[in-house]
């Protein structure tokens, strides 16, 4: 794991010394937005864009299960890194780059701009015509692919519904600065007070998460929604990686009867499953972070029952 500075790769682990033990992730620095609207440099068109992903990271997972939900899979072109990322950071590995014959995920950076500096970071949403990164903001990814390419698919699904907006973005808020984002925190803190306080928040909000789900099917209201998908990603996760390799042990989400159906009932949506791949994601983590998994040996359990029968059709 490292960053670009000067336009070199540095093999340097995350410094949270200036943050007293606590992981700050980095903002994404690349936000432009396709659009049909007059004077858009990126607009809706079939086979101009791809998405570099990897099936472990969770913000990646979130594109990947939005291109296969709105039936973008012939739109937009889509290739997976390396489970392990290692001193060079994301490779493309054996079956390389299907664009232009690059090794390292970071070059394809320094291609959109060569004076970047910082963390090379997965999704990566790139627009093929002017050879450049339009976006590496998950968030921002998932919204324009909800949306964008109506036209082009036929696909209305919309998991952004401007009603629930308002109550979306107050849960997305708190799922991602106490779970989503919380896990790393725990995970990568470097001092025993980092740790504990967000142990603390990740599991209060765990706790809440649970509660809500005992009234209700999804997270706003009675239809799934971006906020669903969002907090999905890291809870197909949880068992197999952050509750052992981020010390996330209080208890696993299996022993949460409301959360655990509503994984289920997420994985069983026709085509998700399809994105889920738990042996490459624990590969990536135990072996990738030599920092917490200095042996990297990666465990070989526990059994996980995604497919197994759940109770959301109930009334609420």
């Amino acid at each position: 794991m490292g960053l670009l500075v000067n336009g070199e790769w540095v093999d340097k682990w995350y410094d949270t010394e200036k943050s007293d033990g606590k992981f700050v992730r980095q903002d994404s620095r690349f936000r432009d937005t396709i659009s049909s609207a007059p004077q858009s440099k990126f607009t809706p068109e079939a086979g101009r864009y791809h998405l570099y992903v990897s099936l472990a990271c969770p913000w990646a997972h979130r594109t990947i299960i939005f291109r296969k939900l709105k039936q973008l899979e012939d739109i937009i072109s889509m290739s997976i890194v390396e489970a392990p990322m290692m001193e060079n950071g994301w490779e493309f590995g054996e079956q390389g780059d299907p664009l232009y014959n690059l090794d390292y995920a970071y070059q394809l950076y320094l291609k959109a701009d060569p004076s970047y500096e910082g963390r090379v970071t997965v999704p990566i949403l790139w627009d093929k015509k002017t050879q450049t990164i339009v976006n590496n903001e998950s968030i921002e990814i998932i919204r324009m692919l909800n949306s964008a390419f109506n036209e082009l698919t036929g696909n209305t699904d919309d998991y952004y519904p401007e009603p629930l907006r308002e109550e979306i973005e107050a849960v997305n808020n708190r799922v991602y600065n106490t779970i989503n984002n919380g896990v790393y925190k725990a995970g990568f803190a470097t001092t025993q007070e980092a740790y504990n306080e967000a142990y603390t928040a990740l599991f209060d909000s765990l706790d809440w998460l649970e509660a809500r789900l005992a009234k209700q099917r999804y997270l706003v209201g009675d239809v799934i929604t971006e906020a669903d998908w969002r907090l999905f990603t890291t809870l197909i996760r949880f068992d197999a990686v952050y509750h052992g390799h981020f010390k996330c042990n209080r208890q696993k989400l299996s022993e949460f009867h409301h959360i655990s159906n509503y994984v289920n009932e997420l994985y069983q949506v026709p085509g998700v499953k399809e994105t889920v791949d738990l042996e490459y994601t624990k590969v990536h983590y135990y072996v990738s972070h030599l920092t917490i998994n200095p042996t990297q040996i990666v465990p070989l359990g526990a059994k996980h029952h995604f497919e197994a029968p759940h109770d959301r059709e109930r009334q609420y």
